[in-house]
């Protein structure tokens, strides 16, 4: 007896039957996902509210992340006020399709990115145990909410200034007394809080020659953290990657040499990476949709089979799955007002040369370790 096929809602019969990116992932033992938002509807971060955009990542994905969710500033808009809302519905929709679901973030140790409410909060006459305290109780909270389903968290985000290699400092680390204690401290209580998840420092340092002093410093980091027994688990390579405006695929100010040194620096500590946020910014190619989606398409394909030969690495996740979703369209515009199209599918949820460069690549990596 033969099943018809059939279509997703808005989604081609033909793309339906090909294998999901997940399914390819998963026959050379990894994971792949995408970032979900359940932001305002018809804006880039509110892919949750389209049912069409949801019925992509479930047949595309394995797992997903909320985008922004669990993030401090929509997670707890104040010192006394959790608002779980938005995580618990992406969470439930995650668990209802079979989906598995990693978090993002417990600490964002970037000051623009900290809410105003814990730049200007009064930490008090003992301002290291009001802090700790604070961190401590705010990552227990979050990841005990999850406990059980989120099996993945980025503990730390972008804790390293790219430019100068250096730790940053927020309200909340002064507080602490240091950059190092208050990172300490998170992944403490994110082990004690999930004994059996795996924890994650994620940052955007990447392949390009402008990104040595990043990786340096990324190594430096984790050799530390290493060194003071901190429980960290695994290296999130965000891969946010771009066009040089060459309009073909090139390593002309990349670095392929040393960022396979730096993944096999971070294999040898003993950690596992991920990459988490995979995207290409098409902002400097050309205007013409063919010419582009190819330039973006054989830029991700050296890029992914450069990363991915790397068998340390076992989940691919994408910063979204449709242009219409994506960050980017927000951030940094073309000189041209047109709008980006950094991701596998095209804002009409069609799959896009991307799609068939990301295949390619989980279909040429090595297998993992079973």
């Amino acid at each position: 007896m033969t099943l018809p096929t059939v279509a997703l809602p808005g989604i081609s019969s033909a793309a339906s039957a090909e294998a999901s990116l997940d399914t390819l992932a998963r026959r050379k033992g990894m994971r792949f996902g995408s970032a979900l938002g359940s932001g305002k509807p018809n804006t880039p971060e509110g892919g949750f509210a389209d049912p069409t955009y949801r019925a992509l990542i479930a047949a595309q994905c394995g797992l997903i992340v909320p985008e922004n969710e669990m993030k401090w500033g929509i997670v707890r808009p104040s010192v006394d006020r959790f608002d779980f809302g938005p995580a618990d519905r992406i969470v439930a929709w995650a668990k209802a399709h079979g989906l598995g679901v990693r978090g993002h973030n417990l600490l964002w140790q970037h000051a623009r990115w900290t809410p105003a409410w814990l730049t200007t909060h009064d930490f008090g006459s003992q301002p290291r145990v009001a802090g700790e305290r604070l961190l401590s109780e705010h990552i227990a909270k979050v990841v005990g909410r999850y406990s059980g389903v989120v099996r993945s968290f980025d503990v730390v985000n972008e804790a390293i200034d790219e430019k100068t290699g250096l730790l940053r400092e927020t309200s909340l680390s002064r507080a602490i007394g240091g950059t190092i204690e208050t990172i300490e401290l998170a992944f403490h209580a994110a082990r004690e809080a999930a004994p059996h998840a795996q924890l994650i420092y994620n940052d955007y340092m990447s392949w390009d020659a402008t990104s040595a002093t990043h990786r340096a410093a990324v190594l430096t980091l984790l050799a530390e953290l290493k060194r003071r027994d901190v429980p960290i688990d695994a290296l999130g390579i965000q891969g946010h990657i771009g066009s040089n405006g060459m309009g073909v695929a090139t390593t002309l100010g990349r670095q392929p040499e040393e960022w396979r040194r730096f993944l096999g620096d971070v294999r040898a500590m003993g950690l596992r990476m991920l990459v988490t946020e995979f995207d290409v910014n098409d902002k400097a190619l050309p205007a013409d949709l063919p010419s582009r989606d190819r330039a973006v398409a054989d830029l991700a394909r050296v890029y992914l089979d450069l990363t991915l030969a790397e068998t340390s690495i076992d989940t691919l996740m994408c910063w979204g799955l449709s242009d219409r979703y994506s960050w980017l369209q927000g951030t940094s515009p073309r000189p041209d007002g047109l709008p980006k199209r950094p991701l596998p599918y095209d804002t009409h949820m069609r799959a896009k040369p991307l799609r068939d460069a990301v295949a390619g690549a989980l279909r040429a990596m090595p297998m993992r370790a079973r």
